[in-house]
């Protein structure tokens, strides 16, 4: 079995990006994360190959509102280090919760998407906001229900 690659007419479909509006109120945080990733990467469409950057632009609104399950708002941590000796930071879930919602939600869609190449490609193609606006009207962002 060979690995399916997009030649000509194929290739031209891949230039045309969908813009999705997801709304994550209520909205488990893992599970939102594989969904707008997936959509990131582009494998809903038929034309999917892992080496080509076909995936859509991900607008999430409402991140303040997002669900994490069990007690990982007290014992989940987020670290990153400084670059100084000596300089890991850690902050616990609820606080990330409170003063950046949209980087918890991001860190966990970003998280799931393959280190390589087209990393940071598909990382510019999601925006994620705290609340129910955005400034991404003009491009018509079609509403995405995602299953609870």
């Amino acid at each position: 079995m060979s690995t399916y690659y997009p030649k000509g007419k194929d290739r031209a479909g891949l230039a045309a990006r969908h813009w999705y509006v997801v709304d994550a109120r209520g909205q488990v945080l893992g599970r939102l994360a594989t969904r707008v990733a997936r959509l990131l990467m582009g494998k809903q469409k038929a034309t999917y190959t892992p080496a080509v950057d076909a995936g859509d632009h991900v607008v999430v609104v409402n991140a303040r509102g997002i669900r994490l399950t069990g007690k990982k708002l007290d014992q989940k941590f987020y670290r990153w280090h400084t670059g100084y000796p000596g300089g890991l930071k850690e902050v616990k879930a609820r606080h990330m919760y409170e003063q950046k919602p949209e980087r918890m939600v991001r860190e966990a869609i970003l998280g799931m998407l393959p280190k390589n190449k087209l990393h940071g490609r598909r990382a510019r193609r999601l925006r994620v906001y705290p609340d129910g606006s955005h400034p991404h009207v003009a491009q018509q962002p079609q509403p995405l229900q995602v299953e609870a």
